[in-house]
């Protein structure tokens, strides 16, 4: 279909040399393209839909956009009420979408709605759906904290009818391939910020050493340099965990414990670095013209965006056997 036929971890290497880009929203959207709205297409999807959908996305052709959050049900995504209702040879889809990365320039979207009335987890489909389908109204583009130049959109459904053959694999499989489709994501997610990190602590070291406070720089102080070195020791620990849990993955073993666990952690050391490297550059990291204070705003998705923190600790509980699966 176009792709150079790479395993995965060529695609985390991809995502940590997209971190030397000194903002988030660009690796971010480029994420959504490669690891977010198309492993399922990739994995389950006809020869047909791939020919359709996957190529044009492969070339750069086309944007792709996920569909799956809604302002009831984010992380919770069983909880979706988007309704794609077969009618003949056509699913007709109502409801709407919130929080969609490159939802406002997408040609087409990797939908999630409900397809039955059955069990949360068993009612639902991934459906690509073309945006420039009668019935798609794109509310707004949302002003954001941080990631601002990615695009990030509102998307209602009204009575838009896409035929049945633009399902992907079988029905009522959606919520099984995205929660596959997440491991991919939140696997990306914390290769991105992996050079950021970096990139801050070296720059808050270059800062600190020039800037002189009471006679002395402020790297002088015992608590400014064992800080950053500290900070330095946590994401060479995520990065061996990160690509742990790649190697696994490439396997063929289910990561969603390590991803999980990563994603928490990328998420959690993204505020810890930016927050702590930030107070080292005194007025001047609470100014706009430095990168820290970019990447204290647009790294705190890291903990929100394709799984919260609360909904990564629920994930690793169950598999360590904590908490009951549902």
């Amino acid at each position: 279909y176009g792709g150079m036929g790479l395993d995965f971890s060529y695609n985390i290497a991809v995502a940590e040399e997209l971190g030397n880009i000194r903002c988030g929203g660009i690796p971010m959207a480029i994420g959504v393209q490669t690891g977010m709205a198309t492993p399922a297409l990739t994995r389950f999807g006809s020869d047909e839909l791939k020919k359709q959908f996957l190529v044009p996305t492969i070339t750069g052709d086309f944007v792709a956009c996920l569909g799956i959050s809604e302002p009831g049900a984010g992380s919770d995504v069983a909880n979706i009420k988007t309704t794609a209702v077969r009618k003949g040879d056509e699913y007709v889809i109502n409801g709407g979408k919130m929080w969609i990365t490159s939802g406002s320039q997408a040609d087409w979207m990797c939908l999630l709605a409900n397809t039955s009335e059955g069990p949360p987890h068993r009612n639902k489909s991934l459906i690509c759906l073309p945006m420039n389908l009668p019935g798609i109204h794109i509310a707004k583009k949302i002003d954001k904290l941080g990631m601002r130049s990615s695009d990030t959109a509102q998307i209602f459904f009204e009575d838009v009818k896409v035929p049945s053959k633009n399902l992907i694999g079988e029905e009522g499989k959606g919520f099984t391939y995205q929660m596959l489709q997440f491991q991919e994501e939140r696997l990306w997610g914390v290769a991105t910020v992996l050079t950021p990190l970096e990139t801050i602590i070296q720059e808050t070291i270059d800062y600190t050493r020039q800037r002189k406070v009471f006679d002395q720089s402020v790297l002088h102080n015992q608590t400014v340099h064992f800080r950053l070195a500290e900070l330095a020791t946590e994401v060479e620990l995520l990065r061996s965990l990160l690509h742990r849990a790649v190697a696994l993955y490439v396997e063929g073993n289910d990561v969603t414990k390590f991803a999980s666990m990563a994603k928490l952690k990328a998420g959690r050391l993204a505020r810890e670095v930016t927050d702590s490297c930030l107070q080292f550059w005194g007025g001047m990291g609470f100014t706009s013209e430095v990168l820290v204070s970019r990447f204290y705003r647009d790294l705190r998705l890291m903990s929100i965006g394709g799984g919260t923190d609360e909904t990564m600790l629920s994930i690793i509980c169950k598999y360590m056997a904590i908490l009951p699966s549902k």
